[in-house]
C-alpha cells in the first residue's frame, strides 16, 4: 500500500518508533496491507461515511480506510507510543483523521459519532485488542436506544469468538453472544486471517465479522434478556427448569410456553425474548 498512499512501509514505521506489540494491551499488529484493505472494503462504501476505529496501533488499517476514501476517521488509541506514527498518517490526509488518546471502554461512542458525523452512515471498523473486544461488542449491541448510532460494524476477533457471535440454536458455539447478536443484528463471518499476518503472530486464527443492525428487532427488555442468558448458559448442561430456577424456574418457563426440560442451547432468539418478556 506504500505505492497507493505514499507512506512508509509499516515495518519501517514500527522500527522507527520502537512499536513492539504489548501483550498487556492485547496488541497484535496487522502488517499485511492487502488484508487491511480487504477488511476496509468489507465494511461497505466509505466515501460518505464517518468511520470509528479502536486500537489503530501503527496505522495499517487506518491507512487502508483512508486510502479507500473515508470522509472522516476517528481513531481511539490507548498506547501513547503509537501517536507519532498516527500523526504522520493524519498529516498525509489533512482534515480526515482525528486521533483520540484514551481507553475505548470509557468512550461514549454515540456522543463521538454525533460530534464527528455529518448525517452520513457511521461505520465501526477495527482490529480489536483481544482483551477488550468482546466487551466492546456487547456495549455496542446493547444500547437502550435502537437503531444504534452505527450503520455497520466490521470487526476482527479470535475465530472462536467470531463463531460465537454468528452462532444460532443447536450450535456448540451458541451462547450469550449469539443471542445478543442474533436478536439485534444480521451477523456474518467475512473471512479468516492467519496468525502469520500479524506481528507478533497470535496462537490462534482470527476472523473478520460483519454486523448490520436489524431496524425493528423483537421487542424485549435488554436487562432481562442479559439476566436470562447469563443464568441459562451459566449452567448450559442442565435443564432450563434448573438453570433459570433463580428467575422463576418452571413457573416462568410455563408462562412462556417453553418445555422446562429443554436446555439453553436449543432455544431460539425469539424464544429467549419470549422468556424475557415473561419475567
Amino acid at each position: 500500500m506504500a505505492a497507493i498512499d505514499g507512506l512508509p512501509p509499516l515495518r519501517d514505521v514500527i522500527a522507527r518508533f520502537g512499536l513492539d506489540a504489548r501483550k498487556a494491551l492485547g496488541q497484535n499488529f496487522l502488517l499485511d496491507l492487502n488484508l487491511t484493505q480487504k477488511i476496509a472494503r468489507t465494511a461497505g462504501p466509505l466515501e460518505d461515511a464517518t468511520v470509528i476505529e479502536v486500537g489503530p496501533g501503527p496505522g495499517g488499517l487506518t491507512r487502508a480506510i483512508l486510502s479507500l476514501g473515508a470522509r472522516k476517521l476517528v481513531a481511539i488509541e490507548r498506547d501513547s507510543r503509537c501517536l507519532p506514527a498516527l500523526d504522520e498518517v493524519s498529516a498525509h490526509y489533512p482534515g480526515r483523521l482525528t486521533v483520540i488518546e484514551g481507553d475505548a471502554l470509557k468512550v461514549d461512542f454515540a456522543a463521538l459519532a454525533a460530534e464527528h458525523g455529518d448525517g452520513g452512515p457511521v461505520r465501526i471498523i477495527a482490529n480489536l485488542p483481544y482483551n477488550v473486544g468482546t466487551q466492546l461488542l456487547v456495549n455496542w449491541l446493547t444500547p437502550s436506544a435502537w437503531p444504534p448510532f452505527w450503520a455497520s460494524m466490521t470487526l476482527m476477533f479470535q475465530r472462536e469468538v467470531g463463531l460465537r457471535i454468528v452462532a444460532s440454536e443447536d450450535d456448540d458455539h451458541y451462547g450469550r453472544l449469539g443471542v445478543l447478536a442474533g436478536w439485534r443484528t444480521d451477523a456474518r463471518l467475512a473471512f479468516d486471517v492467519p496468525p502469520q499476518a500479524f506481528t507478533p503472530p497470535p496462537k490462534v486464527t482470527s476472523t473478520v465479522v460483519h454486523l448490520e443492525p436489524i431496524v425493528a428487532p423483537i421487542p424485549c427488555d435488554i436487562a432481562k434478556l442479559e439476566r436470562l442468558t447469563q443464568a441459562a448458559f451459566g449452567q448450559r448442561r442442565k435443564m432450563l427448569r434448573q438453570s433459570v430456577k433463580s428467575l422463576g424456574g418452571e413457573a416462568l418457563l410455563t408462562r412462556a410456553a417453553i418445555d422446562p426440560q429443554r436446555r439453553a442451547e436449543t432455544l431460539s432468539v425469539e424464544e429467549f425474548c419470549r422468556l424475557a418478556n415473561a419475567l
